[in-house]
């Protein structure tokens, strides 16, 4: 266990080093090594990876079954977007999503080592369970990313038109650039939600028994707010405020369909259920 912590904690400090490394890149303060290269933060950002999928791994995975409670559903969700920040470090237009991807992915992984939570076990269940899963948390994670690159773009948007492009901004894209790279984000994120309810038909038999209608139809309304989004973007070209406000609607309700329902279930009502096969 201590080991585990050690692990988590190790993690941590190597994503809050990549963090510092973007953010001396970004203003242009601090060691050369971080301005001038980006090897040391690339290297720091694997490894921290790595030691989070080990780390999880003895979290999540288990004799009995995956243990996939509060807590670890995070860490794991952690992992994933810490992944595909680590996709859009390797673009150097898009590394600043780093700056708060790569500390709340460390964040994730020690909250799950250090707070205790029982166990949710998914004990069966076959290939639509896991595929179900899969592609849940793939579609989240993504659409979490494409979050803060909603806030950045509003950010990025408020500041060009109260005439300052100063600090940080300096060093974004163009807005065209980051409006087309927010909409690749939703448009995968949103194929990935639309294969997660569907595999979800295939596996859950009873919404009741499972805690699970809240979920199901918080759910398919962020579906249908990101389908509008989509929609609205191809028919009359949203983009700006338009765009920023219906991303960042429909990822709320899409936080509230899965960790706002684990949370009330699991943490607060303590309702702990497995799935069977």
């Amino acid at each position: 266990m201590h080991l585990l912590i050690g692990t988590a904690v190790l993690a941590l400090a190597l994503y809050l080093v990549a963090g510092l490394g973007l953010l001396c890149r970004l203003f242009g303060f601090g060691p050369m090594v971080f301005r001038g290269r980006r090897g040391l933060i690339l290297s720091a950002v694997v490894a921290a990876v790595l030691l989070h999928a080990i780390a999880l791994y003895a979290l999540v995975f288990g004799a009995q079954g995956m243990d996939l409670g509060f807590f670890n559903a995070l860490a794991l969700v952690g992992l994933l977007v810490a992944c595909i920040g680590l996709a859009a470090f390797l673009k150097p237009a898009f590394e600043s999503l780093g700056l708060v991807v790569f500390p709340l992915a460390g964040a994730s992984l020690l909250a799950a080592e250090l707070l205790t939570h029982d166990v949710l076990l998914l004990q069966g269940g076959g290939w639509p369970l896991y595929t179900h899963i899969l592609f849940s948390l793939l579609a989240y994670s993504l659409l979490s990313v494409a979050a803060l690159q909603a806030l950045l773009l509003a950010v990025q948007e408020r500041r060009l038109r109260r005439g300052g492009a100063g600090g940080f901004l300096s060093g974004l894209p163009p807005l065209q650039e980051m409006e087309r790279f927010l909409f690749q984000l939703i448009t995968v994120g949103f194929a990935l939600l639309t294969l997660a309810l569907f595999t979800g038909l295939i596996f859950v038999h009873n919404l009741f028994t499972q805690h699970l209608v809240h979920k199901t139809v918080l759910s398919l309304l962020a579906w249908f707010v990101f389908a509008v989004l989509l929609w609205g973007r191809w028919r009359f070209g949203w983009r700006g405020r338009t765009a920023t406000r219906w991303t960042l609607a429909g990822f709320v309700t899409l936080m509230l369909a899965y960790f706002g329902s684990k949370l009330v279930l699991e943490l607060i009502l303590g309702r702990h259920w497995g799935l069977m096969s």
